[in-house]
């Protein structure tokens, strides 16, 4: 997923590490949990994935959450497999990715994110929906930045 490699040429621009917030809402709107970020990712020079990313979540009250995350490509779709979840993103244009993904521990949930890259590529906004049995349960808002 270098540049200029076709099917998602946009990884490339989200290389890199990004510090950012998670809000997390119920369907209402309430703010259910909110914690910092710090996300790192690459192409791992080994090939054993086309990209690889690893997410730091930190709580006000000191907890700490680290998750790894590796995707390989296949044509113009980026798949997802680990004990965690599966799914898969696909770039929409220039600037957006999606993807649609469920936790493995619960398969009757299903999320859906949207990835929206600044186009100065310094920020970036994500939003999950968060479905369970086909209904909207929860959203989540990350606004994020690239680390200089």
């Amino acid at each position: 997923m270098r540049a200029g490699v076709p099917g998602m040429p946009i990884n490339s621009r989200h290389l890199g590490e990004w510090r950012g917030e998670y809000v997390h809402l119920d369907a209402a709107g309430t703010v259910v949990d909110r914690h910092a970020s710090h996300l790192r990712c690459w192409v791992p020079a080994d090939g054993s994935y086309d990209i690889f990313q690893v997410n730091t979540y930190t709580w006000a009250d000191g907890r700490v959450q680290e998750l790894e995350f590796g995707g390989r490509l296949r044509g113009d779709v980026c798949h997802f497999d680990n004990d965690r979840i599966v799914g898969e993103m696909s770039q929409v244009d220039g600037q957006a990715i999606v993807l649609t993904w469920s936790y493995k521990s619960d398969p009757g949930n299903y999320l859906y994110e949207l990835i929206q890259l600044s186009r100065d590529g310094l920020h970036k906004c994500r939003t999950w929906h968060w479905m369970d049995g086909d209904r909207l349960v929860r959203r989540t808002i990350i606004n994020e930045s690239r680390v200089a």
